[in-house]
């Protein structure tokens, strides 16, 4: 079976996030002021091929805490759906 999975990644909250506060500014200068605290992040989708929704999420988790964050600087979450 293959699923598809929906992967996002965002700077821990304790960590100050320059990327956000840079979009925050620009915006605000934009005018738009009543936006702040903007978070930037990372969203990944890959299809995975596994015999279970189980299996599919054990490669997830594992791909995620590997590669694709940096769990000193990162948390992840995802979701996983049925192709």
């Amino acid at each position: 079976m293959k699923y598809k999975a929906n992967i996002q990644i965002m700077p821990l909250a304790a960590l100050l996030d320059p990327q956000g506060k840079a979009v925050t500014h620009g915006l605000q200068q934009m005018g738009y002021t009543t936006i702040d605290q903007v978070r930037v992040g990372k969203n990944i989708t890959l299809v995975v091929e596994a015999d279970s929704e189980e299996k599919a999420t054990a490669l997830v988790e594992e791909s995620c805490k590997k590669l694709l964050a940096n769990l000193i600087m990162e948390t992840y979450s995802f979701s996983l759906s049925l192709i």
